[in-house]
């Protein structure tokens, strides 16, 4: 059971996320001061953090810089009163994963955590991998097609690798902006089919009849490595 800790110092807020993490079989922590919500972040290894800005005893931006100095993989989600863009960009600085803004939707939050929880779960670097005539090496950032160095940038290469990571599933657009992008203000699903069109057009054969990066209309799209 994955734990999720929530450093929130309002009781109705605690008691609706208690509510919500603990029906899709979370187990949940709950602290109401910054200092303290720090503690229980290291001492419990929590697969994610949701933190409220506005905490006694240490801001939450002080505790997600602690949080990401002592451990930069623990997915910190913030809540917020924040509306504007700058402030919400300073957030990214701190090191946030994501935000919502008060007042939210507790299933909205809970999908946005799930989705820093996927973004996370894969650690280790991936051995070289390949499908087709293109072979891919995580660790040294390079792709080649039929023996070919291809020049990728780097969310095409986040794409390139979240495919790899689920092959032959079926995954939306929605989901993709999620865990591909993430913390973004202004994306549209249209940003994916872009970055899809173009890794076609560098790494498949016939880019106008894909064989690996297909099309699944009104759902998303399948990565297909032995096509």
């Amino acid at each position: 059971m994955s734990l999720i800790l929530v450093i929130e110092d309002d009781p109705r807020i605690q008691r609706a996320l208690k509510r919500q993490f603990t029906a899709e079989s979370y187990e949940v922590h709950i602290e109401g001061d910054g200092l303290e919500g720090l503690a229980a972040c290291k001492q419990l290894r929590p697969a994610a953090v949701v933190l409220d800005l506005m905490l006694p005893g240490l801001s939450g931006r002080n505790v997600c810089q602690e949080i990401k100095a002592w451990s930069h993989d623990t997915p910190v989600i913030v809540l917020s009163a924040v509306t504007e863009v700058a402030d919400k960009v300073l957030l990214l600085e701190t090191g946030a994963d994501d935000y919502m803004t008060k007042p939210f939707s507790p299933r909205e939050l809970l999908a946005r955590v799930q989705a820093a929880i996927r973004r996370n779960r894969k650690k280790e670097e991936p051995l070289p991998l390949g499908f087709g005539d293109v072979s891919v090496d995580f660790l040294k950032m390079e792709i080649y097609k039929a023996g070919t160095l291809v020049a990728l940038t780097a969310h095409e290469f986040k794409l390139l690798r979240y495919f790899l990571d689920n092959p032959g599933r079926v995954v939306s657009r929605e989901e993709l902006l999620s865990d591909v992008w993430g913390l973004n203000f202004h994306l549209t699903t249209r940003t994916v089919d872009n970055q899809v069109l173009k890794l076609r057009q560098k790494l498949e054969t016939d880019p106008a009849n894909p064989v690996h990066f297909r099309t699944v209309h009104g759902a998303g799209y399948k990565f297909l490595p032995h096509a």
